[in-house]
């Protein structure tokens, strides 16, 4: 198939389709053979994909003969070479070195906080992998001079030297030094009796030192051939020469053929055209070579740049897209794949941020259209996978109202059983946790609702509750294994449910499979780990499942693709879009190494941090070279302004300074193109017409549906939001009370009533002295039944201890004695058809026959002019105690009333009562009753507020934003 004197290193420029190249240039070779030569080839490629690719390729062209198509990674799997073992799971390994990693965490706690300690092993694993890979071992790194560096770095080298037992050579080895370990045992075997068939080596880049060795092996055969991917022919031998200093080269797209060159010993001009057939666009590609030289000779681009052809035909089919927005981008990007799927053109979209590619799904979803896209959803984010998360993170946690919530909640939870009974008593639960609490549901809280209510089902469903959320809160450190049997207990028996028998849909589906096949292999090599804290479990649970990825067996577009940057290299399309091109997306900005610097790494002889930087510049070139393409990009993100990709930075510029080459105008021309899909966006989203803001509503509902009774703290919000009364006493809408409690001012203040509650209601003669210690001790009792919380706990007992002084030496100074704690009384408004009642939270007899009726405020006390024009509630209270409004009091005179603020500065605010005082508020308040009595009157909205930055709990409701405070309302009749 070759000639064995000629070199074999053959390449396809930028914008091929590899695939179809290889296929092509295979045929032509044998097309004088006979047809069971083709089964003689072995072809070795990257990835899976690549391979079914070119399986795809030859079916579609009828029966015929295939190349036997290998991986180069499946070498240190399916090589069965005497002398070596067999690989140790990864998994173990990175087990193992979690436990090494935790003693470094322990002994040196500043290095990294504990959290950290699932991906410093992670990272460590990565790190020994491409030491093998390259063929470098710790006592390489130990040699290292660190004395300019700083200890961090010494510390680092010295810790390395506990992996040394992991690159012995007796003990089983790991993927990465085994594959390493193949691949010279075949180049021995190979150099003694190369195999007789053609053997290629097909779109690989040679990035990886063991993927070089093999390349090195298979080019010194007879009937050994490279076929290199995205080769740069215009790039001049000069610049080529220049590219030997990985420091200053790691990241350019060229520099891995370079380095693959230097070590089999041939030059840019060694390399020949597989197939012969030019580059979709040729004038382009020199274009993007020059874009792309090394930063030390681009003032070529004055040079060479005026031998360039007519630049607005080299650009011509290129489009650059600058939105305002990831929406807009996104938006204009979808536009563009629904013209391409009317037209029936193959296009992809290539970009590696998924965020950019979700909300281009959710655009083309207008269209009911749904592209292919070969990236799947991150295990961590299905079903299975959030239900597992969400019971880890439970484990070794006091279970809360919220937590056990979202468990309830979740779509596989109770799944093998009668699940509209579940989520019917789910929402019944909720609702009395929100209003009722507690925050922190025990069983006996659960047992307690179960009973009460009357509902043969809620028993048993209680009772699974606490069967499967009972061991939670007592966990402690455990060995793995026992860690994860408990995890996976809790999660089936969620799963399945009060009355089922299995483990519901936990494990159905394609998102279940991969979950239990990812638990599965941490099941195998639990045996390997020591004890696990139950945070480090769920730190390292967590790293597993996000590693994992499903992809949903959804029928996507058969021409409208979205790639990640890897997929990409094995495909083609007619139209390429490369989105979201800015510095940090793409190319991506390497992550900063725990364990070696930039200089260690360079005299070690790893790969520099630009190696990816490199990689992906690599895939660019690829993916600009195609038959048409869209550049695209987002001037901001969620954040700030975006930096543009410093190649399609390269590519402005110098179109931008070749004048002499129509290259302002290319651009000009470039940048007109993507704003006509902008435009489009633009008009898509704009509406066809502006709904008007709603005005400032004032419903006037019928008379028959207006309150005919309110309380007294009612009062005060009729004066204030009158449209709250409509919302809540006429529409009937309550506020749902959060589900996630804390120790607010509402609990607060509930509890101070209690407390003073229990303690006047206890009175009984004592000194001063022992008054206070026993509301202190009552305080205390109150707080540790009700407030789950022990900071704030603590804190409003100080508060408590701090008002105490200030609350018994105003309680009873007067003389007086409580009749009427809590007492609730009515009194009717004559002749009007209307009731007011209320619970003052204290009513005294006074020695003189008279009363005081005292309020207790955690909050700063209402002012005298507040009371009189708003917060009239104590004033109220008196008026209705002077009509006989409560029953046991008769109709009584009223000598005060007292606002007793216990907040942080303790205030009594006092008013002396008079006849006049109570005839006026209560004169007022049948004015007012009278004119909300009224067909005329609407309920304003805000009318009246305290403070109109706070927010009132039906303002969503009346469109509050719309319409400003300024505003005047706009009265309508309800129905």
């Amino acid at each position: 198939m070759f000639d064995p004197d000629q070199p074999r290193l053959f390449a396809l420029p930028p914008g091929a389709d590899f695939p179809a190249e290889l296929v092509r240039g295979l045929k032509a070779r044998l097309a004088e053979a006979p047809p069971e030569a083709m089964a003689q080839v072995q072809v070795f490629v990257n990835t899976q994909r690549m391979r079914r690719r070119i399986i795809d390729l030859f079916s579609a062209e009828g029966a015929s003969f295939l190349p036997r198509i290998r991986l180069i990674t499946d070498l240190g799997v399916e090589a069965a070479i005497e002398g070596i073992p067999a690989a140790i799971p990864p998994l173990r390994r990175r087990l193992e070195l979690t436990q090494l990693v935790a003693r470094l965490l322990d002994a040196q706690p500043d290095l990294a906080p504990r959290t950290a300690l699932y991906d410093l092993a992670d990272s460590l694993a990565t790190l020994m992998d491409e030491m093998q890979g390259e063929g470098v071992t710790p006592d390489v790194i130990a040699a290292l001079d660190v004395s300019n560096h700083s200890a961090h770095w010494t510390r680092t080298q010295s810790f390395m030297q506990i992996v040394q037992p992991f690159f012995g050579t007796d003990d089983a080895p790991d993927p990465e030094a085994r594959q390493r370990r193949v691949v010279e045992a075949l180049a021995a075997r190979w150099q003694a009796a190369p195999p007789q068939g053609p053997i290629i080596v097909a779109g690989s880049t040679a990035s990886r030192g063991t993927t070089l060795r093999f390349m090195q092996a298979v080019a010194a055969l007879p009937q050994g051939a490279l076929i290199l991917p995205g080769f740069d022919f215009d790039l001049p031998g000069a610049v080529w020469d220049g590219m030997g200093d990985a420091m200053t080269a790691e990241d350019h797209p060229q520099y891995r053929f370079r380095r693959l060159l230097d070590q089999l010993g041939h030059g840019h001009a060694g390399v020949t055209h597989w197939s012969g057939r030019p580059a979709p666009c040729p004038a382009r590609n020199r274009l993007v070579s020059l874009s792309l030289r090394p930063a030390p000779v681009t003032d070529q681009w004055l040079t060479e740049g005026q031998h360039l052809t007519d630049l607005a035909e080299a650009t011509a089919a290129m489009t650059l897209i600058e939105a305002d927005s990831p929406r807009d981008e996104a938006l204009a990007i979808a536009l563009i794949l629904r013209e391409a799927a009317d037209l029936g053109k193959v296009t992809a979209l290539i970009t590696p941020d998924r965020g950019l590619t979700r909300q281009v799904t959710a655009a083309l979803d207008r269209w009911g259209i749904v592209p292919d896209d070969s990236a799947g959803k991150p295990l961590a984010l299905s079903a299975p996978g959030r239900l597992l998360r969400h019971v880890s993170g439970l484990m070794g946690r006091r279970l809360t109202s919220e937590a056990l919530l979202t468990l309830l909640k979740h779509p596989l939870t109770a799944s093998d059983s009668e699940r509209g009974t579940h989520l019917r008593l789910t929402r019944e639960l909720e609702l009395k946790l929100r209003k009722y609490g507690p925050p922190f549901p025990e069983p006996e809280a659960l047992r307690a609702w179960a009973e009460a209510r009357k509902d043969d089902a809620a028993g048993p469903w209680v009772e699974w509750i606490i069967a499967a959320t009972a061991d939670l809160e007592g966990m402690g450190p455990q060995p793995l294994t026992l860690l994860l049997d408990q995890h996976l207990a809790i999660t089936e028996t969620l799963a399945r449910g009060p009355s089922g028998t299995g483990t519901g849909e936990l494990w159905l589906q394609t998102a279940g499979e991969a979950a239990r096949s990812a638990i599965a292999g941490l099941q195998a090599e639990a045996a390997a780990a020591g004890l696990f804290t139950v945070q480090d479990y769920r730190n390292l649970f967590d790293a597993i499942l996000n590693r994992g990825e499903v992809r949903e067996e959804a029928l996507g577009h058969p021409r409208l693709m979205i790639w990640g940057t890897l997929e990409a290299r094995v495909q083609g399309a007619d139209l390429v879009i490369l989105g979201g091109l800015n510095d940090g997306i793409w190319p991506q900005i390497p992550a900063p190494d725990p364990w070696l610097n930039r200089k260690m790494r360079k005299d070690a002889g790893l790969l520099l941090p630009e190696r990816r930087i490199g990689l992906a510049a690599h895939d660019y070139q690829q993916a600009i070279g195609a038959p048409e393409v869209v550049l695209s990009r987002a001037r901001r993100d969620a954040e700030a302004e975006t930096v543009p990709s410093r190649w399609l930075n390269r590519l402005t510029n110098l179109l931008g300074g070749l004048s002499a080459r129509n290259g302002p105008a290319a651009l000009a021309a470039m940048k007109a193109r993507g704003q006509h899909w902008l435009d489009l966006a633009d008009a898509l989203e704009r509406p066809m017409a502006l709904t008007p803001s709603a005005p400032r509503p004032a419903p006037r509902p019928p008379l028959a549906h207006r309150p005919r009774k309110l309380a007294l703290t009612r009062i005060t919000t009729l004066i204030r939001d009158p449209y709250a009364i409509y919302a809540r006493y006429i529409l009937r809408l309550k506020k749902l009370d959060p589900l996630h409690r804390t120790a607010d001012a509402r609990l607060r203040g509930s509890l101070l009533h209690e407390i003073l509650e229990t303690f006047v209601k206890q009175r009984q003669p004592e000194s001063r002295p022992e008054a206070r210690a026993r509301l202190l001790r009552i305080a205390e009792t109150v707080l540790q039944a009700q407030v789950p919380w022990p900071a704030a706990r603590t804190l409003w007992l100080s508060r408590m201890e701090r008002a105490a002084d200030f609350f018994l030496d105003h309680d009873g100074i007067d003389g007086g004695t409580p009749v009427g704690i809590e007492k609730t009384g009515e009194v009717a408004l004559t002749p009007l058809d209307f009731a007011l009642y209320g619970t003052p939270d204290r009513i005294d007899l006074l020695p003189d026959g008279r009363l005081h009726i005292l309020d207790y405020k955690t909050g700063t006390p209402p002012t005298p002019k507040q009371q009189e024009q708003f917060d009239k509630q104590l004033l109220l209270a008196a008026a209705m105690a002077e009509r006989g409004g409560f029953a046991e009091l008769g109709f009584a005179d009223v000598a005060r009333i007292s606002y007793v603020g216990l907040g942080t500065t303790p205030k009594l605010v006092a008013t002396e009562i008079t006849p006049e005082i109570t005839g006026k508020v209560w004169q007022d308040l049948n004015r007012l009753i009278t004119r909300y009595l009224s067909e005329e009157t609407g309920y304003a909205a805000r009318r009246a507020v305290f403070d109109s930055r706070f927010p009132g709990d039906y303002d969503h409701l009346a469109r509050f934003g719309e319409w400003e405070m300024t505003d005047r309302t706009r009265p309508e009749d309800v129905a």
